[in-house]
């Protein structure tokens, strides 16, 4: 394959990652067409066939191009990485990754090779997508559709078969095959799409563009087979079934609607009455009555989830019209026609809102009606007092956060990541406005002497990224906390680690080698052990800077 082909086969995944998570509903309904036209209705098939895996390109060629275009998006103003939600998410992710290694579905070799990392994007559309190396995408508008984690899990689980079945490699194997100027049509529209879709509709035209834009397109063998895996991964990891029914059934309803542009999953994922029939007789054929399993009927009323989904539909409208109306929805004669998990989502987004405004005296209220109401829910309560901590610390509050986070020295472990984080930020904030030690005796006056709760915050953080060294945002508070201590070597290092995380090798090149020049001036006062870890994380950058130049 000659170098231009290489290079604009990954300009076109760039510019689908950029059109489907910069994040902007930017595709047009071409593809969708396309299938519909080449495709026919049948009955329901027992099995599927064996599609091999046809594919000219390695694991590592494919998590290279992943690389690619995830330091693409970890630089878009809309990815987000929000603590709450991400532990959420990763509730459902952790479990449906160990059952499908548990089932064969993830090889030994894939799971070496691949990232499995998920990204959020701060878009209201519903949307998710597997990338190159096994990145994938989730928009806040998904989660905030939802109706329970068994639904956000069926999609999860597509998605991944989508990755451990190779789909993706087989169809960059196929666009390697069609000819240059097909594939420079196709960026020159998903690009345009990705600024202005009205544009990207009068391009994306004719029917050698809606070839290109089928080249994007699972084929319909391959969303059968990611139907099928998927629905034995979520099973296995103990979703469900119904979840992918119930998914589907808001799919098709959004069809009926006409979509709006706000459901592009239908037009990269089209959904059809075979892939329904299938995923409805395999419910029939399991084991038991699936819809009558007490998981089931939880999930339907799940607070915790119902949370979750308004913090997602409140991150991903700022509209000062949007967080108002937040409030209306919390009126006593709105609230008596929903239930007690709707009138937690409800309370949840309005606190939330209420922060975000600024309104705090109305976020205090709404958030003493949000403990009332999930007092009985364990996972709901956490969620509240978590809540709680975030109204407090945007108030300057940080002895009271760290009264409700509670005893600062458990283990990363037992916490949770947003707990963890959090923690961080009120010593933080708490050192930096020189209430530290006051804060301190106030909490725990018989060992105020002893180590403070800033060190024991960056004791746990230095834990976490040791076991989880591509969380961005975990150096990022650890850089923060070691500037409130005052350590300034430590600090740019882990700034340095944070472009690391992010795939961003030339400026975490830079910031090492500014830490090295800092040590250099201090001489004497500087930590050695440090100072060495410096120098060796500069050697390994600067190879890979080199190798990633070469990807060019």
């Amino acid at each position: 394959m000659n170098q231009f082909l290489k290079k604009n086969r990954a300009l076109a995944l760039v510019a689908v990652a950029q059109g489907a998570i910069c994040f902007t509903a930017a595709t047009s309904h071409a593809e969708g067409l396309a299938q519909v036209a080449t495709g026919r209705v049948t009955a329901p098939a027992a099995s599927l066939p064996d599609l091999g895996d046809g594919s000219d390109m390695t694991p590592g060629s494919e998590r290279t191009l992943g690389d690619r275009i995830a330091r693409e998006l970890y630089r878009d103003a809309d990815y987000v990485d929000d603590a709450v939600l991400m532990e959420y998410v990763q509730g459902i992710w952790q479990p449906l990754l160990a059952a499908a290694r548990q089932r064969g579905d993830l090889s030994p070799e894939l799971d070496e090779a691949y990232a499995w990392e998920i990204l959020l994007g701060r878009d209201r559309s519903v949307n998710a997508f597997a990338l190159p190396g096994a990145y994938f995408g989730l928009h806040l508008g998904l989660i905030g559709v939802v109706s329970s984690r068994d639904e956000l899990a069926s999609v999860m689980a597509h998605e991944l078969s989508h990755v451990t079945q190779r789909h993706i490699a087989r169809m960059m194997t196929r666009q390697s095959q069609q000819a240059p100027w097909l594939l420079g049509a196709m960026v020159l529209g998903i690009l345009a799409a990705s600024k202005n879709p009205g544009a990207a509709n009068a391009m994306i035209v004719g029917g050698q563009a809606v070839g290109a834009q089928s080249q994007l397109n699972f084929s319909r063998d391959m969303e059968r087979e990611a139907d099928r895996v998927g629905f034995g991964v979520a099973g296995q990891a103990g979703f469900a079934p119904q979840g992918f029914v119930s998914m589907f059934a808001k799919l098709q309803q959004s069809s009926r609607l006409n979509d709006s542009d706000n459901f592009p999953y239908l037009r990269s994922h089209p959904l059809s009455t075979e892939r329904m029939a299938d995923m409805q007789s395999r419910i029939d054929q399991a084991d038991g009555d699936a819809n009558d399993r007490p998981s089931v009927r939880k999930n339907l009323q799940e607070m915790d989830h119902a949370m979750v989904s308004a913090r997602a539909r409140v991150l991903s409208n700022s509209a000062v019209g949007a967080l108002r109306n937040w409030a209306a929805e919390v009126e006593p004669a709105s609230m008596g026609r929903m239930t007690a998990a709707q009138q937690a989502g409800a309370l949840y987004g309005a606190v939330l809102a209420a922060v975000r405004f600024r309104d705090y005296p109305q976020a205090q209220v709404l958030w003493r009606r949000l403990n009332e109401r999930v007092r009985s829910d364990a996972a709901a309560e956490r969620l509240a007092h978590l809540l709680g901590v975030e109204l407090l610390l945007a108030q300057g509050d940080s002895a009271g956060a760290i009264r409700l986070l509670g005893d600062t020295g458990a283990t990363p472990d037992t916490r949770g990541r947003a707990v963890l984080f959090l923690e961080a930020q009120a010593w933080v904030q708490a050192t930096s406005t020189d209430a530290a030690e006051a804060t301190e005796a106030r909490m725990h006056p018989k060992d105020a002497k002893a180590t403070s709760g800033l060190a024991r915050s960056i004791q746990n953080l230095q834990t976490w990224v040791a076991n989880n060294p591509r969380d961005a945002q975990a150096w990022q508070l650890l850089a923060s906390a070691y500037a409130a201590q005052g350590r300034t070597l430590s600090s740019i290092r882990a700034q340095a680690e944070v472009n690391v995380a992010q795939l961003d090798y030339p400026a975490a090149l830079s910031r090492f080698k500014t830490a090295q020049d800092w040590a250099r001036k201090n001489g004497a006062g500087t930590d050695h052990y440090e100072a060495s870890i410096v120098d060796t994380r500069t050697r390994q950058v600067e190879l890979l800077v080199r190798e990633q130049a070469l990807e060019r």
